[in-house]
């Protein structure tokens, strides 16, 4: 008897130990499942291993935007966010996608290089108020560090714009965004930028479909505007 109660409470013992360890890897699974699905945008494919990667980009991006409505570069892009209404899908001006800025002097290309930024991830989202639409149009995207070096911070020029396509494209609202990057020294830093002020008119129903946001970067909205020349005073 005395065997038998030992050899129970063994089995007894062995069955505790299963399940705390069952325990363990459920919890362990819950953690890395927070860890891994809560940013709106996902994990950028050096996320795992950049030390320099910001929870708070993503962290805002998902309260802005929640977790449906994120777009790839390249991929196709989501459904708009009211079933009844078509929020145009987001997509970069071919020549506009990266923002390269060499030495002074020097065409930003091999070791002349300072900077180069890209865009990585969008996102939008469409609310319908009478017959205006007011949209946001999220973007993160990634500067990296060039031969030459770059500078303590960079100014990021954005432009987004709202067009209705086809043959002879009609441009419906555009606007510039800026956004300052403070570089570090591991030579790879995360931007984002949100333009929450797009307002334009509800698209009649026959073009609606052929809306677009288009976004890129546009390194001439940079360049002060000339000053205006002082009139000459007449003798």
């Amino acid at each position: 008897m005395v065997r038998t109660g030992l050899m129970m409470r063994a089995a007894g013992a062995g069955e505790a130990g299963r399940l705390r360890v069952a325990l363990a890897l459920v919890v362990a699974g819950a953690v890395l499942s927070s860890c891994g699905g809560g940013s709106m945008f996902g994990s950028s494919p050096d996320a795992g291993t950049d030390p320099n990667s910001s929870p708070s980009i993503s962290s805002r991006f998902s309260q802005l935007f929640g977790g449906s409505k994120s777009q790839a570069v390249g991929e196709a892009s989501p459904k708009g966010v009211d079933s009844e209404l078509v929020c145009p899908p987001v997509s970069i001006r071919a020549g506009a996608s990266t923002y390269a800025v060499g030495a002074p002097g020097k065409e930003a290309v091999g070791n002349d290089m300072r900077f180069q930024a890209s865009i990585t991830r969008t996102a939008r989202d469409c609310r319908q108020t009478g017959d205006q639409i007011t949209a946001r149009v999220g973007i993160l995207g990634r500067v990296i560090v060039g031969p030459s070096g770059a500078p303590p911070s960079i100014e990021i020029p954005l432009r987004v714009a709202v067009v209705q396509g086809g043959v002879q494209e009609k441009t419906i609202m555009t606007k510039v965004y800026r956004t300052t990057v403070t570089m570090n020294d591991q030579g790879s830093v995360p931007f984002s930028l949100v333009a929450e002020d797009l307002v334009f008119p509800v698209p009649p129903t026959n073009v609606i479909d052929s809306y677009i946001f288009y976004i890129g970067f546009d390194p001439q909205a940079l360049t002060p505007e000339p000053k205006p020349k002082a009139a000459r005073k007449k003798k």
